[in-house]
């Protein structure tokens, strides 16, 4: 073993040097504009070797490049494409990929921060109902820059702080994609910067193959610089519910009628969640201490529960007070276990942060505490197999961690995209957001590896969100025959050389 492990150090360190070998030829002709904005400091390139997950630790890009303009973006992409040894490229916004996909390991990280020079590049048309937001901006900035307007985008992430390129090159989703569709179908223009360098303004209209080819296309044909993005009329405030169950058939069948309901009548927004056998509710700003204490001895009987959340948007508080009365005598929850909050609608989208601000001010005072790692999985479960999937998994799990569970209508989304989803109409987000140490973080990995074992062996046909694939083949398999083929003509076309997110692992 001794011998292996030396054996594996010294491929390690070969390659590390053949690497610098090739850097360095590049790094050495790099035009002057270029060199300018890279840096190649081992202070800036350590902070691009991670991520959020902090489960993937690549080698240092060589650079990290700070564009002021799409122009220079679009300077260094054809510098790369045309030189002698072509590097790799990869676009980073927040940094929360979880598995190392935005990497760009002895190549060149863009720091879409550095966009704009610090200026928020948001512009608002009330007129045309649409916000221009660069690739760059973080969500919250939209939403709050539309907000002013009375305006707000129809599709969201749960958690705000993740920037609009980043969202757009996988989907974008959370509780109201039901009815109005991932984030990515909530777009009508892009400008993009292509593995060759070229900036082109995409739509339906027009360069149509390349608009909805980076319309969930993992970052491997270009660049997201700018998206226009549809609007419509901001509510006022939202009734925020929580609905506790203890039978997953009762929970998913409330979950779609629910999704099922016209925009008129039902929620504007459907998630749930999934209660372990040892985990307890703990003190929130949602829950009263009385609820606390009732929650936990429901909790206390059954080996697992669940809740459905779901929120109403309104202007009118006698309007949202009797859809919800209706809506209410329509559900299966156990009686006596819904819990409510009226909120504004920024709070209520923002929530994630604000509960995660709260916990972070708890953690400060502990000085010893290390950021944590995030080995998650993100899956699409086809609606046939979620009794199989609770049977199989939810009632053997010993792990704690938060899951999600809600389901979303296929005829939400635009198959012409390259984003992939199972082929029912009706499918559920399930989300496994592990929170590990640096010591027990493989046996969550081991966990996520035996969930995706056990639906290939029982035929569920689960896809991947935000996948993380090795080789082509897991990645053809994840698109289907169709779309990969689709897919690989594309690369061809506006990446040729394979330049673009490397860390993605599809075509490099």
């Amino acid at each position: 073993m001794a011998v292996g492990i030396v054996i594996n150090r010294l491929v390690l360190v070969v390659a590390y040097f053949a690497g610098a070998a090739v850097v360095s030829s590049w790094l050495d002709d790099v035009p002057p504009e270029i060199a300018s904005k890279l840096d190649s400091g081992s202070n800036a390139t350590a902070r691009f070797a991670t991520d959020y997950g902090g489960v993937t630790r690549a080698a240092n890009p060589a650079a990290v490049f700070h564009p002021s303009t799409a122009d220079d973006i679009a300077a260094l992409l054809r510098f790369a494409y045309c030189a002698e040894s072509p590097f790799p490229v990869a676009a980073r916004g927040n940094g929360h990929s979880v598995r190392g996909q935005a990497l760009a390991p002895g190549g060149v990280a863009i720091d879409m921060a550095a966009l704009g020079g610090g200026r928020r590049r948001i512009n608002v048309s009330s007129a045309g109902m649409y916000v221009d937001a660069g690739g760059e901006q973080l969500w919250i900035d939209v939403l709050e820059a539309a907000l002013r307007q009375g305006l707000s985008p129809q599709s969201w992430t749960d958690y705000l702080y993740l920037t609009v390129g980043g969202t757009l090159s996988n989907a974008g989703i959370s509780g109201q994609a039901f009815r109005h569709g991932p984030q990515i179908s909530n777009v009508y223009e892009l400008d993009v910067v292509t593995g060759k360098g070229e900036m082109i303004t995409c739509s339906s209209e027009s360069d149509r193959d390349l608009f909805y080819g980076v319309l969930g296309g993992l970052g491997q044909l270009g660049v997201i610089t700018r998206a226009r993005i549809a609007l419509r009329p901001a509510p006022a405030r939202v009734r925020w519910l929580r609905l506790f169950y203890t039978d997953l058939g009762d929970l998913t069948r409330d979950q779609e009628f629910l999704i099922s309901l016209p925009e008129t009548t039902g929620f504007d927004y459907v998630e749930g969640q999934v209660l372990l056998s040892h985990q307890r509710v703990g003190n929130s700003t949602f829950y009263s201490k009385q609820d606390v204490d009732s929650i936990n001895r429901l909790k206390g009987e059954l080996n697992i529960i669940y809740f459905l959340e779901g929120a109403l948007y309104y202007d009118s508080p006698s309007i949202a007070d009797q859809k919800i009365e209706d809506l209410l005598k329509q559900l299966n929850f156990v009686p006596g276990f819904v819990f409510s909050n009226d909120v504004t609608y920024l709070e209520f989208l923002n929530r994630v942060h604000n509960e995660i601000q709260k916990l972070n001010s708890r953690d400060d005072d502990d000085s010893s505490s290390t950021a944590p790692l995030h080995p998650w999985l993100n899956l699409f479960l086809p609606k046939s197999g979620v009794r199989d999937f609770e049977a199989g998994i939810l009632q053997n799990i010993n792990l704690t961690g938060l899951i999600l569970l809600y389901p979303l209508n296929k005829n939400r989304w635009n198959d012409i995209m390259t984003a992939t989803v199972p082929n029912e109409e009706v499918f559920y987000t399930v989300g496994f957001l592990w929170t590990a140490t640096v010591e027990d973080w493989g046996t969550f990995d081991a966990l996520n590896n035996e969930i995706l074992g056990f639906c290939d062996q029982h035929g569920i046909e689960v896809k991947q969100y935000l996948p993380h694939y090795t080789s082509k083949l897991d990645w053809a398999r994840h698109f289907g025959s169709d779309k990969w083929e689709k897919f690989a003509q594309l690369k061809r076309r506006y990446d040729p050389k394979a330049l673009l997110s490397p860390g993605q692992q599809i075509f490099n």
